[in-house]
């Protein structure tokens, strides 16, 4: 049975929609009544992002919200590593503070595990069609294809952000990529992980621009393959 799950917010320099992510990830009525914990790992944001949330648990004290501060930036992965670190819920899982996923689609991952008894849960940006536009697609594209040839996996999104997965299995994984490397690395080690069962479903996407803050580039997409290939 699930009691509670832990949603895992990695924030750097998102003054933008960081307070608009939590106000919905708070107002996020979860399925079958599971509690929620909100842990907000700000990344040495230099913009008021540690402010703003530090602003908002001060003003809804009745929500479950961890803040931890890095006190050097390290990267996503690094962030993730210390939210996964810290999470108390059966399962978990992290949502970018950005609005390009919507936190209602969490439901769909958690019912989809909840109903199956499954240990992983990724959701998919493209089991609905394509909705990326340009290089980031093909990237996208080539980097799950190679995912699924490497792991025997069938994925259909490896890199997308919503990665719902049993706490305890999370926890006992090795993790070392500090960047966007994560996505690669968690998904290579769990495929290795006996006995797992791995599924996806459907979710929204809107894919925001560099100008509005997005950060990984085509560096973070050679890393992939390199993080691909070291974990096999």
């Amino acid at each position: 049975m699930i009691q509670k799950l832990s949603i895992i917010v990695p924030a750097f320099n998102e003054e933008k929609t960081i307070k608009e992510v939590l106000r919905i990830l708070c107002d996020l009525e979860l399925v079958n009544q599971v509690e929620k914990e909100l842990i907000v790992i700000n990344d040495y944001s230099s913009d008021n992002t540690r402010k703003l949330v530090e602003e908002f648990i001060a003003n809804n004290p009745s929500q479950d919200i961890q803040l931890i501060n890095q006190e050097v930036n390290q990267g996503k992965g690094a962030a993730l590593h210390l939210g996964i670190k810290n999470a108390s819920g059966e399962y978990l899982i992290p949502q970018d503070a950005d609005l390009e996923l919507d936190p209602k689609d969490i439901n769909k991952l958690l019912e989809k595990a909840i109903k199956e008894e499954i240990d992983v849960v990724y959701g998919s940006r493209f089991l609905n069609g394509r909705n990326q536009s340009g290089l980031g697609w093909y990237a996208n594209l080539f980097l799950t294809k190679l995912t699924n040839l490497l792991s025997g996996l069938k994925l259909s999104d490896m890199e997308c952000c919503y990665k719902l997965i049993r706490s305890n299995i999370a926890k006992e994984l090795d993790l070392k990529e500090k960047r966007f490397g994560f996505e690669p690395e968690i998904t290579m080690k769990l495929a290795k992980v006996k006995g797992i069962s791995f599924d996806e479903v459907p979710i929204y996407y809107q894919e925001r621009t560099y100008a509005e803050g997005k950060k990984i580039g085509w560096k973070d997409g050679f890393r992939a393959i390199y993080c691909l290939i070291k974990y096999i």
